[in-house]
């Protein structure tokens, strides 16, 4: 197992152990949750970083990666609620519009090539960034405000890129920064990824 792909079993195995912190421990679980969701996000800038450094990068490598991106933010979602339901029940609107949002994109892809999205693109990682702030709101401080707002205000746009990106692409590929390079795709004009792409 090379050093990207044990980044991305780290960030995996992350998710049951936070899972279980938050039903079996409680609020007083906060701190490692907290701990190991700074951990997870620094293991996914790394694992591609370290990647193209060491020339392993791969298609299956970026799925991989995507996929346990997915199954490890849905696991401090799901502790989130575990420790503040009303919280949770609160703003379930928005919630669960994000929610079938990320249905639809991964329900687009397989229709249309088979196999699940896996953009990585520009405003999922400002995402990213949004959902970090947002949880640390949440599960250290109880409160969502304008972190939780800001968190599914960028969700909601960068659900749309995504999904347009999937509905330009002429076929599958993964890593499109955003829906403009999917165009220049579809229009046949090169560009080099990693020059956009740093994690």
């Amino acid at each position: 197992m090379n050093i990207p792909q044990s980044l991305i079993l780290f960030r995996f195995l992350c998710a049951p152990v936070i899972l279980g912190a938050a039903y079996f421990v409680g609020e007083e679980a906060k701190p490692l949750i907290l701990v190991l969701m700074y951990l997870g996000l620094i293991s996914d800038i790394l694992d591609g970083i370290v990647a193209r450094k060491t020339n392993v990068s791969s298609a299956a490598l970026r799925r991989l990666d995507s996929q346990t991106d997915m199954i490890f933010w849905l696991s401090i979602g799901f502790a989130t609620w575990m420790l503040y339901p009303q919280l949770i029940r609160d703003n379930a609107l928005a919630i669960y519009t994000i929610l079938a949002m990320e249905v639809a994109v991964y329900a687009i892809s397989l229709l249309k090539f088979k196999r699940e999205t896996c953009t990585h693109a520009f405003l999922s990682k400002l995402w990213g960034i949004t959902l970090l702030i947002a949880f640390t709101s949440l599960i250290g401080f109880n409160h969502a405000g304008i972190p939780f707002f800001a968190a599914i205000t960028m969700g909601l746009i960068s659900h749309v890129d995504r999904i347009l990106i999937t509905l330009i692409l002429p076929e599958w590929t993964h890593d499109i920064p955003s829906t403009y390079h999917a165009y220049l795709i579809r229009k046949g004009v090169k560009f080099k990824r990693n020059e956009y792409l740093n994690g």
